[in-house]
């Protein structure tokens, strides 16, 4: 098949493209962050959304995975006028201009349209309540995607993984921090579903050549806190854990509001596939092994 992605330097953007490029034709569209990809790319202004119609009907792909997003929470809070255009308006773009070419699209959103109150795990019925300006932009953007095109997947996902500038992940911050003998704090009452970005990539495909479509919560199946998280970092990784000190997020600086129970249900997604979700263990052990073979600097070359 012939995917296009657009978002192609990101965390998730580089890895799904290294992921695809074993079975699939792959396709970017970048800001200008690639130099030397080992896939074709398209330099973009991400504001110009209507520029996507074009490089559609000249690339011609049979799938479109957007990953692509003003993710930085703190920005978005700075910025919502950028957060709407980048995380609805193109989205929705994307999704109309893919329905009318009868291109399989999937649209990347994520965990945090929750308010985190729910004891439990959230499923694909429960109602949003989106604390932010970043997690209300990407609750419109699933509802603008699936209006525009009922046959569209909306996956919502946290992951982490390596990336291109070495810092976009919580399991980087952990690494870098550590390596470097520096204390970090860690969340205790923050509950997530990490999913290694590799995993993550590998199921998107799955969804696609199963032909699902509909919303689905595509994360971990492990749910634990971000302090636990940072431990088990430092535990594959042989640092040192002692420098990680347990802290409520409610004593941090960060001037978004953090949802604290993000724990959502994949239950439809394992259903649907037929089969369960990568355990977390699995996916530590491949971003580890990816660290011994060299792949985080491999990648990083890329904007060179």
């Amino acid at each position: 098949m012939k995917l296009l992605i657009t978002g192609a330097s990101g965390l998730l953007g580089i890895n799904l493209a290294m992921e695809a490029m074993r079975e699939h034709e792959v396709f970017g569209v970048d800001r200008g962050k690639l130099k030397s990809a080992p896939f074709p790319v398209t330099k973009t202004n991400f504001f110009n959304i209507r520029a996507f119609e074009s490089m559609l009907d000249e690339i011609q792909p049979d799938w479109v995975i957007n990953c692509s997003a003003l993710a930085n929470l703190e920005e978005c809070e700075k910025h919502p006028d950028q957060a709407k255009i980048l995380n609805v308006d193109l989205p929705r773009e994307l999704a109309e201009a893919c329905a009318e070419r009868n291109t399989k699209f999937i649209h990347l959103s994520t965990d945090a349209v929750f308010d985190g109150t729910k004891e439990g795990a959230y499923t694909e019925v429960d109602q949003p309540n989106p604390q932010g300006v970043y997690s209300q932009t990407k609750l419109d953007s699933e509802n603008a995607v699936q209006d525009a095109n009922p046959q569209a997947i909306v996956a919502r996902v946290n992951f982490y993984g390596w990336s291109m500038s070495g810092y976009r992940s919580l399991s980087e911050f952990f690494f870098n921090n550590l390596s470097e003998g520096r204390n970090v704090n860690g969340f205790t009452d923050v509950i997530f579903c990490p999913m290694w970005v590799n995993h993550l990539a590998q199921t998107l495909l799955a969804m696609l050549e199963k032909d699902l479509h509909g919303l689905y919560h595509v994360v971990g199946a492990q749910p634990m806190n971000k302090y636990q998280f940072g431990l088990e970092v430092a535990r594959k990784f042989s640092l040192d854990e002692s420098l990680i000190s347990p802290q409520s997020v409610e004593r941090s600086e960060l001037t978004a509001k953090r949802s604290h129970n993000l724990w959502l249900s994949v239950h439809k997604l394992s259903t649907d596939l037929g089969r369960p979700l990568p355990s977390f263990s699995t996916g530590l052990d491949g971003f580890y092994t990816q660290y011994q073979q060299g792949y985080p600097q491999k990648i990083r070359g890329y904007q060179q």
